[in-house]
């Protein structure tokens, strides 16, 4: 995933916190990785001071961990912590309208139906980079519609560290995945045409306890077969 233009200017903290998660998510990055700052901040033509402070941030949420004489390396969420970031989008997805709820537009419901044709796409042979890049695209299309900007911040970090283990179930459950993905799509379609703004929070409160079903069937699953 190649870094975007940030409109010509130096990408700050947030930008390069939020790429490096991207990356994360769609593999890019595979646990084990380092991330190595200078490269970093070559790249993104930035000082290593930016690119340290989000990988810090990055930390903070599991994803990343900082080893003596190794350096920053790319972790996946043990159970546990999967367990309590589940927990929390669940009564995260139930604010949803209920505070400074936005407005819903017609560009909304384009969005969605949009992703439900990529969606479609996927149903046969599920592509595990495909599915979570039309999620990503789902997630940004909700965090447009939390207007409560507190919320919506902690609704992007749960986001991502949910994400983080997307891949890892999509091997296990193939074909279901992307039909459930169909399924919360024409939901959310609904509710956007309904001009139902809480609507859609039940609609994600449903589908993430969907997801963590999965999630639990095959994901936990295969962690305990591990050990």
């Amino acid at each position: 995933m190649t870094p975007p233009g940030w409109g010509g200017r130096k990408p700050g903290v947030e930008d390069i916190q939020h790429l490096i998660l991207k990356r994360i998510c769609f593999l890019d990055y595979t646990p084990g990785d380092r991330l190595k700052e200078a490269e970093l901040a070559d790249e993104f033509g930035v000082s290593r001071t930016p690119v340290r402070d989000a990988i810090s941030r990055i930390n903070h949420l599991g994803l990343v961990e900082t080893i003596n004489g190794v350096g920053n390396v790319v972790m996946e969420l043990p159970p546990e912590k999967i367990t309590h970031v589940y927990d929390m989008r669940l009564h995260l997805a139930g604010l949803i309208g209920a505070t400074a709820p936005a407005q819903i537009e017609g560009s909304h419901l384009e969005r969605a139906r949009g992703l439900l044709a990529q969606a479609h796409q996927l149903s046969g042979q599920v592509d595990s980079r495909q599915y979570v890049v039309v999620n990503d695209q789902l997630n940004t299309l909700i965090s447009d519609l939390i207007g409560n900007s507190v919320l919506r911040s902690f609704w992007t970090q749960a986001y991502y560290q949910a994400a983080s283990t997307w891949h890892r179930v999509v091997d296990g459950a193939g074909p279901e995945v992307a039909d459930a993905l169909v399924a919360e799509l024409v939901d959310l379609e609904t509710a956007l045409a309904e001009q139902d703004i809480q609507a859609v929070g039940f609609v994600q409160r449903i589908h993430i306890g969907y997801g963590y079903a999965r999630i639990k069937k095959y994901l936990f699953k295969e962690t305990t077969e591990q050990t």
